[in-house]
C-alpha cells in the first residue's frame, strides 16, 4: 500500500544478499519482489519501505516499473531458500521451512530466525513435521567458497570501512578489480566507489550493465556522483541520468551546472533544513537519522518555505551542540549563529578552504544571490578538491623502503 492507502501491488518474493559466502552477519535484505496487477513483477528497496505488519507493506517514494531481474549476487527465499536443504553448525542436515527478518538500523532489514524440518521428511495430510527455529548464525552456507574466489574477497569486505574496501580494490589487477566490484552489493560499491582514484572509478562503472550504474550512481552521494558523471564520456553519462530514479538525477543535474572547483560543485543539494516555527526538539529528530553523516548532521539550517533546496531565503544555521544545550521547546530560529555568513554559489575552492580555516567549520550553507539555501559543503568535500589530483594514489600506494639497498636474490627452499 503506498502512503494514501492505494494498493500497488502483492508481495511475491523478498531479495537478500548471496547467502553462499560465509557471512560474519547475517544477509541483509535489499528489496521486495512485487507483482503489479499487470503481473509484471519489479523491485522494491527496502529504503521505500515505511512498515510491515501481517496484513500490509507500507510504501513511500516512486517505484520503478522495470521488470525485476535477479542478479547473480542475490538471492530469492522463496523461490530458491524454502525447501532447500542446509547445513547447521552441528553438522546435522535440514531443510528450510521458513525464515524470519527484521530491522536493524535505519531502513535495514536482516535475516535472523530459520524454521528447519529434517530432510526426507515430507509434509502429510497439511502437517510439516517437526520445526526447529535457530538463529541464523546456527546455519552453514549452503555453498563453499571457492580459495580465492570473489566472493570470499566479499565476505571479508563486510566488516571493513569504505576506504579499506577502496585500499582493497585498489590494489586488484584491473581485471580481478571488476570482477569483484561486481560481487559486491551497491551500497558497498558505492560507498567504495566514492574512496577510488577517478580513472578507477571509470573504469568499474563502465564495466556494470547500464541499469546497476545507474542504481550505484543513485546509492552515491549527489555531489559524489556529479563528479564521477563529469569524468564520464557524454554519451555514456547522459545515458546513466536518464536511467536514474528522476529525482536521484535531478539533484546530480543540478550539481553538474556548476564548476568543479566552486562552492557549488562541492556542495551537497541535501543538507538538513528546518522551517522557521521549528524546535530543537523538532531539529534534533531529524540529525538522529541514523543514516545521516556526521558532517551533515554538524549544523541544521533555517530557511523560509520551500524547505528544500533551492529553499527560501536562508535564516541561518545553527550549530548542533548549541541545540544540545537548550531546552527541547526552544525555537531553533532563535539560536542562528549571527556571525556565520554563506558561501556564493560561485566561491572558488582556495577561497572556500579559507572560509573553513577561518570559522573552524566542518560545514557551510552555500546560497544563490537572493540567499536561497543550495546545499551546503562539508569539510570531506574541501579537502578533496583542494589536495593533489593524484593524492589517493599516493594514500594508497606501499610505504616507501627506508634502505637504498639493491635487491637481493631470495631462494625458496
Amino acid at each position: 500500500m503506498d502512503s494514501g492507502g492505494d494498493q500497488v501491488g502483492r508481495v511475491r518474493d523478498v531479495v537478500v544478499q548471496s547467502v553462499r559466502a560465509r557471512r560474519i552477519q547475517p544477509p541483509l535484505v535489499k528489496g521486495l519482489v512485487v507483482e503489479l496487477f499487470a503481473r509484471q513483477r519489479v523491485f522494491l528497496p527496502m529504503a521505500r519501505v515505511r512498515s510491515i505488519d501481517a496484513a500490509q507493506v507500507l510504501i513511500s517514494g516512486v517505484v520503478n516499473t522495470r521488470r525485476f531481474s535477479r542478479r547473480d549476487t542475490e538471492d530469492l527465499v522463496i523461490d530458491e531458500l524454502f525447501d532447500s536443504q542446509i547445513t547447521r553448525t552441528d553438522g546435522k542436515p535440514a531443510v528450510i521451512f521458513d525464515i524470519a527478518m527484521r530491522p536493524v538500523r535505519g531502513h535495514d532489514w536482516e535475516l535472523s530466525e530459520v524454521a528447519l524440518r529434517e530432510p526426507g521428511r515430507m509434509r502429510r495430510l497439511g502437517r510439516t513435521g517437526h520445526i526447529t527455529i535457530v538463529e541464523w548464525r546456527d546455519l552453514r552456507p549452503t555453498v563453499s567458497d571457492q580459495p580465492g574466489g570473489a566472493e570470499q574477497l566479499v565476505a571479508e569486505f563486510e566488516a571493513m570501512k569504505a576506504a579499506d574496501v577502496a585500499k582493497e580494490l585498489h590494489d586488484l589487477h584491473p581485471e580481478r578489480r571488476v570482477e569483484v566490484a561486481l560481487a559486491l552489493d551497491d551500497e558497498t560499491l558505492a560507498d567504495a566507489l566514492q574512496e577510488l582514484p577517478e580513472d578507477e572509478q571509470v573504469e568499474v562503472l563502465g564495466a556494470l550493465e547500464p541499469e546497476r550504474a545507474a542504481d550505484i550512481l543513485e546509492e552515491m552521494d549527489p555531489d559524489d556522483a556529479a563528479d564521477l558523471i563529469n569524468d564520464l564520456d557524454p554519451q555514456m553519462a547522459e545515458e546513466l541520468l536518464q536511467r536514474m530514479e528522476p529525482e536521484e538525477a535531478k539533484d546530480v543535474r543540478r550539481l553538474l551546472v556548476y564548476a568543479e572547483f566552486t562552492a557549488g560543485g562541492m556542495m551537497t543539494p541535501e543538507p538538513v533544513i528546518v522551517s522557521a516555527d521549528a524546535r530543537v526538539a523538532d531539529a534534533l529528530a531529524l540529525v538522529r537519522e541514523p543514516d545521516l553523516p556526521p558532517a551533515l548532521a554538524s549544523m541544521v539550517f533555517v530557511c523560509r518555505t520551500p524547505l528544500e533546496t533551492p529553499t527560501g531565503r536562508l535564516l541561518g544555521g545553527v550549530h548542533f551542540q548549541r541545540m544540545l544545550r537548550e531546552p527541547p521547546s526552544t525555537l531553533v530560529s532563535s539560536l542562528v549563529d549571527s556571525e556565520l555568513e554563506p558561501l556564493d554559489v560561485n566561491a572558488a575552492a582556495p577561497q572556500v578552504a579559507r572560509y573553513f580555516a577561518t570559522y573552524n567549520l566542518v560545514i557551510a550553507p552555500v546560497v544563490d544571490e537572493e540567499r536561497r539555501l543550495l546545499g551546503a559543503v562539508t569539510v570531506d568535500d574541501v579537502l578533496d578538491h583542494i589536495l593533489p589530483e593524484d593524492w589517493r594514489d599516493q594514500e594508497m600506494a606501499q610505504p616507501a623502503q627506508t634502505q637504498s639497498a639493491p635487491p637481493q636474490e631470495v631462494t625458496h627452499g
